[in-house]
């Protein structure tokens, strides 16, 4: 797609999908809680480290290559569970999951994808990980792990900081709802998005397709995001529940959304493989720190008994060499991948990945660096201000 080969980093592939998309959509993906500090945040917090490079090195040839939870994957950085992917473009959580396959990276699958857990894992070449809540109905939570051990994911990560929705503002404003529907807040955006509004009508289906075979997740009725969340989350979750949950999967393991030292330590302690430091990229609770800012302390307190992944924030090649060389073992990236999407389907995905692997690949050189493993503290200073 011509349009694409224009886009030369994840920002111009941000405002193409702020082209394709209705606004309802478009923030949706954008947007974050409150006031959007810690949205803000999560990226800005990454001027805060300078680069120190080494030269007269030989940096004939570059590695990017790292192990994560037991795989080695091709890429330092995979692919975040985002929900329901059909909204932004009819290819949906698939072309996510090819991409990823593509560039040998890990594919992580939500539990409110538009796209079954079987489906996905029939994507030839998958690294796949399956992103689960611990619902009201622990039964559905018991078959989601069965159903991915049968589908043969490698990983199961459960999201902790959703035990209800954040104050998404611009969700209220645009008036956002699942499914989609035109309303009087979001006629205009969705008349002047004919390509996304004719796809809607070509590819109608929004189930949340890994519930929908046991109850209809919408009870047949349009309601808003926020409703929808408090409605299925269950606010009882506690240690034990995740430890159960470690235990009943028996396999690698991630906790997602921890962002203290002490919550790592915890995460640690009950078996987990690996732990994705996350504010869910500001869309919870605001004024929480920026997640590059919680990578030090944690990988100092619990680097060496399980992996260490950063989330939140990522928009360049070097902000994944800071964090690595903060002491995470990978990052994960979410918007990066959503905007890419939204752009261009899965040919929009993987340009996000070019993208973000080429930069990766030019800094590590221009830094002195073969190998993801040579990353340390010395190549990175905080910045005097």
């Amino acid at each position: 797609m011509k349009q694409l080969s224009r886009c030369h980093n994840i920002g111009d592939l941000r405002r193409r999908a702020r082209k394709m998309l209705p606004a309802p959509m478009f923030h949706y993906i954008d947007g974050g809680s409150d006031d959007e500090w810690t949205l803000r945040r999560n990226t800005a917090a990454f001027d805060d480290y300078e680069l120190q490079p080494g030269y007269l090195v030989d940096i004939g040839t570059i590695d990017l290559k790292t192990d994560v939870l037991g795989i080695e994957l091709d890429l330092p950085f995979f692919l975040s569970p985002t929900g329901m992917s059909r909204l932004f473009h009819h290819e949906k959580e698939y072309a996510a999951a090819r991409a990823a396959a593509h560039y040998g990276t890990l594919y992580t699958l939500s539990a409110i994808a538009t796209t079954s857990i079987e489906d996905i894992a029939a994507v030839p070449g998958l690294r796949g990980m399956f992103q689960i809540y611990i619902l009201r109905d622990r039964e559905l939570t018991r078959e989601f792990v069965q159903r991915c051990r049968a589908s043969g994911y490698h990983a199961l990560c459960l999201t902790v900081d959703t035990p209800l929705a954040g104050n998404r503002e611009r969700d209220l404003v645009t008036g956002m709802t699942m499914p989609p529907r035109f309303g009087l807040k979001s006629f205009w955006s969705f008349a002047t998005h004919p390509y996304w509004a004719m796809n809607l009508a070509l590819h109608p289906d929004f189930r949340l397709a890994n519930v929908a075979h046991r109850v209809d997740a919408l009870d047949g009725r349009v309601m808003g995001l926020v409703e929808y969340v408090n409605s299925q989350f269950d606010r009882t979750v506690t240690w034990r529940d995740a430890e159960w949950l470690a235990q009943q999967w028996d396999g690698p393991f991630v906790i997602k959304g921890l962002q203290t030292v002490a919550d790592a330590k915890r995460a640690a302690d009950i078996g987990a493989a690996g732990i994705m430091v996350s504010n869910h990229g500001g869309r919870q609770l605001d004024a929480v720190s920026a997640t590059i800012d919680c990578i030090p302390a944690i990988a100092d307190a619990v680097g060496d008994r399980l992996d260490v992944i950063c989330d939140g924030g990522i928009r360049r090649g070097t902000h994944i060499i800071k964090a690595l060389a903060m002491g995470a073992k990978a990052c994960s990236i979410g918007r990066p991948y959503l905007y890419g999407l939204a752009a261009g389907g899965q040919a929009g995905v993987e340009r996000a990945l070019y993208l973000l692997k080429a930069e990766l690949e030019r800094s590590l050189a221009l830094l002195g660096c073969r190998r993801i493993d040579e990353l340390n503290r010395s190549h990175v200073s905080t910045r005097i201000r």
